[in-house]
């Protein structure tokens, strides 16, 4: 980690997501995991973000320092929404859906999940806000896109039965769970989102060969959800980033043209090339993401400098770019590898 002073300057990040190239190549990483955070910082702060107010604070102070010493110019940070739906955890947990059947769906308790989502995370939110270092503001929000909340209700593969054996059930499980993803958002932006300069959340739509739904029910069940919080983020002022792994470039034109998204992160080399994607998209869109997070974890550090170099070079001069891994920074990944990637790109933007 950087350790002299730097000074932030959120508006290069602001600038990359509004496709705009910024002046000083801005840094970005969707996700670090904070127990990588520890390691980095040699201080152990995880088990207080879901302690009091005050451990909150601690929490931030530590969380906010590890993206101010890395060079970066915005923290990340956002609150999943499936962690406060009664039942949740088909999704990433391997369990059974809570939702099965029509029966199951009138049941569900939907209309207290925007209090609920509030009394779980407003008081993380104002603590970053009260701890944000000067010149930064954050990039994040609510995280959890209604694909992946659908999925962490039903499960994928029974969602894809259910797809064919009851399709009103279907499309009404996404109308309802956006209306809840929409007035939380409205809510989240009304409260905090003074801290925020782009607001984002993730919703993995494909895996390394196609979409993981039909591109045609994407089209008719996810993106207008998108479509209407992208809305609300523009009304606020800010710049909307995805955050969507996989190959999804069936569904890459409209979610620019008529869902609007103003930047797009992710990416792995399986599926494209980092600079196949600015190439592609960077006349329209801002692009975030740039080496492969698996080459951060195996490349050898001079390979990994030229890999970065090379990356770098191929995206100038195609609008907006910030640069980091194509995915996240989980806890397995090593220090050394993510050292170089931070060193390589201040010496490029000449501020080692």
């Amino acid at each position: 980690m950087k350790k002299e002073l730097f000074q932030p300057d959120y508006r290069n990040i602001e600038m990359s997501a509004r496709n705009i190239e910024a002046p000083r190549l801005p840094l970005y990483e969707h996700f670090v995991s904070v127990e990588f955070m520890e390691r980095a910082l040699d201080c152990k702060f995880a088990q207080l973000e879901a302690g009091s107010y005050s451990d909150q604070l601690e929490f931030f102070r530590h969380y906010t320092r590890f993206f101010l010493e890395g060079g970066y110019d915005t923290v990340s940070y956002e609150c999943c929404t499936g962690p406060i739906m009664p039942g949740s955890g088909a999704l990433g947990g391997h369990q059974q859906g809570v939702i099965r059947d029509r029966a199951d769906f009138e049941a569900y308790p939907w209309d207290e999940l925007v209090d609920r989502y509030f009394a779980t995370y407003a008081d993380r939110f104002r603590a970053l806000r009260e701890v944000m270092p000067a010149g930064m503001k954050a990039v994040g929000g609510v995280g959890n896109g209604v694909f992946e909340c659908v999925q962490d209700l039903v499960g994928y593969m029974d969602l894809c039965y259910l797809s064919v054996d009851d399709p009103e059930l279907y499309g009404a499980l996404f109308a309802k769970m956006g209306q809840v993803s929409l007035s939380i958002w409205e809510r989240f932006l009304a409260e905090f989102g003074d801290i925020y300069c782009v607001c984002r959340f993730g919703d993995d739509l494909g895996y390394k060969s196609n979409t993981l739904l039909p591109a045609d029910d994407i089209r008719t069940h996810i993106f207008p959800v998108y479509k209407k919080i992208v809305a609300a983020v523009h009304r606020a002022g800010k710049p909307f980033l995805l955050h969507s792994c996989g190959c999804i470039f069936d569904v890459m034109d409209e979610l620019i043209e008529e869902v609007g998204i103003d930047a797009k992160h992710s990416n792995e080399d399986q599926i494209a090339l980092f600079p196949y994607w600015v190439e592609t998209y960077g006349d329209r869109i801002g692009n975030f993401g740039g080496i492969d997070t698996d080459a951060v974890c195996r490349l050898p550090r001079e390979d990994m400098r030229e890999y970065i170099r090379e990356v770098v070079a191929k995206c100038k001069g195609h609008g907006g770019f910030a640069f980091g891994s194509g995915n996240s920074i989980p806890d397995y990944v090593p220090l050394d590898g993510y050292r170089t990637m931070l060193e390589t790109i201040h010496e490029l933007r000449g501020t080692n």
